[in-house]
């Protein structure tokens, strides 16, 4: 079936630039935070991870959906704004494929946009920095609504409401608890291939409702916006600090940060894709170089935290950290996905050490 359409849509950026391309997905207007990606297929892991929260999606390799849109890969809810794509197929081709990225767009309600030059758009996004923009049917006279959006109440909006168990493959060696700041699914799959039972919780989870069941460790997961939005999170992790071990992924490394009194910033374009070089930092020098999986838009200051921790992973390609490690106090954190859903599977290894010091 062929759903491509010849009606015009328009990608109108906060500084004024309009991008004239083709609809497809669902209907209507749509304002977010333009950020783009650089993975050359994983895009239905992309599009059902919570860290997009209030984000329009661009997608730098050319060719999306063609391997269709299979619901077991789904690694949470479609939280984003808009899609952007070069191109999309309506005519995937792939033995698992149960319907096509059309389909799941508007059954999401998300708008998409493709026919984008989404090459010269990449190039302004790293030139002048992430920015908002629309995905709408006319471009607006009056920008000032796009200019002042902004990502808030993220973490509330996409964490789970209730607790739930994921049950341990095999026999059960250790109780976990995961802290879902928009957790993807992956993470308690990687625990429980390990012989945790994993109790994932809501974020507004308090340290004494944590330690009161008396986990043996305790995970941070990835999640979306800006950290020092959370200031009751921080409150408390402060209060987990030195009293369970504890390992934390990207939103969750920030967090951390932020409970040791560290700082973070936000970055120019952020990290987004599934190429992104860490590499490891042993005893002050430059280690091993690993390939990961990245998604965020803030990252943290070492400084800030060099009287309880030392950095453990920096980025090779900008030199800003992915990693911090808290030695006294059994607590180690990444920025980036050890638990990547397809991949890479490089740092998979830090769920062992995870394990080692429970």
């Amino acid at each position: 079936m062929n759903r491509r359409t010849d009606r015009k849509a328009y990608l109108v950026l906060s500084d004024g630039t309009v991008f004239e391309g083709r609809r497809f997905g669902a209907e209507g207007d749509s304002t977010g935070e333009l950020v783009f990606t650089t993975g050359m297929g994983g895009y239905v892991e992309t599009l059902t991870d919570p860290s997009y929260y209030g984000q329009i999606i661009m997608q730098t390799f050319p060719l999306m959906g063609n391997y269709g849109i299979m619901e077991e890969d789904f690694e949470g809810e479609c939280c984003c704004s808009g899609y952007v794509v070069r191109e999309f197929t309506d005519q995937p081709s792939n033995f698992r494929c149960e319907y096509d990225l059309d389909t799941f767009l508007k059954n999401k309600g998300i708008p998409g946009i493709y026919g984008i030059d989404t090459r010269e758009l990449t190039r302004m996004i790293r030139e002048s920095g992430t920015m908002n923009a629309i995905i709408c049917s006319d471009p607006p006279e009056d920008l000032s609504e796009v200019k002042a959006y902004e990502v808030r109440n993220a973490v509330k909006s996409v964490t789970c409401k209730e607790p739930y168990i994921v049950p341990a493959k095999g026999e059960k060696k250790y109780n976990v608890t995961l802290i879902d700041y928009g957790a993807k699914r992956n993470i308690p799959r990687m625990l429980a291939e390990r012989g945790c039972e994993v109790k994932v919780v809501p974020s507004n989870t308090t340290a004494s409702q944590i330690l009161s069941e008396d986990p043996d460790g305790v995970m941070l997961s990835n999640g979306p916006g800006d950290p020092t939005e959370n200031t009751a999170c921080v409150g408390e992790l402060k209060k987990l600090i030195n009293k369970v071990p504890i390992f934390g992924i990207c939103l969750g490394h920030q967090l951390m940060c932020l409970a040791f009194g560290g700082k973070t910033y936000k970055l120019k374009y952020g990290h987004r894709g599934v190429n992104q070089p860490a590499t490891e930092i042993v005893d002050g020098e430059t280690g091993r170089t690993f390939i990961t999986t990245q998604n965020h838009g803030y990252a943290v200051d070492p400084d800030s935290l060099s009287d309880v921790g030392y950095q453990s992973f920096t980025n090779a390609n900008d030199g800003t950290c992915e990693g911090m490690t808290y030695p006294d106090l059994s607590c180690f954190t990444v920025q980036f996905h050890p638990e990547a859903h397809a991949g890479p599977h490089d740092t998979g290894f830090l769920f062992d050490r995870f394990i080692k010091i429970t």
